[in-house]
């Protein structure tokens, strides 16, 4: 059982939209998609696509460093 409320919610959305598909399913209707907003898509591109650069470019090469080696030993660290 989760502990944090967000995560109940989440299952709980999974949930009602397993319900709506099937609901869907069984009346012969098509299950309304999930739109997205476009220039709200676009915002969060431009927001990336910077903020990597953005944030090497403020760090000392020794942190640069540091978070490199964090990130190798978590990569190749046994499960």
């Amino acid at each position: 059982m989760p502990t944090r409320a967000s995560k109940q919610l989440k299952e709980a959305e999974e949930v009602n939209s397993a319900a709506l598909r099937v609901m869907a399913l069984t009346t012969g209707q098509a299950a309304p998609a999930k739109e997205k907003n476009a220039a709200a898509v676009a915002l969060g591109r431009l927001g990336a696509s910077k903020g990597g650069k953005a944030r090497a470019a403020s760090m000392s090469a020794a942190k640069r460093k540091e978070i490199a080696k964090k990130a190798a030993a978590t990569r190749w660290k046994k499960a």
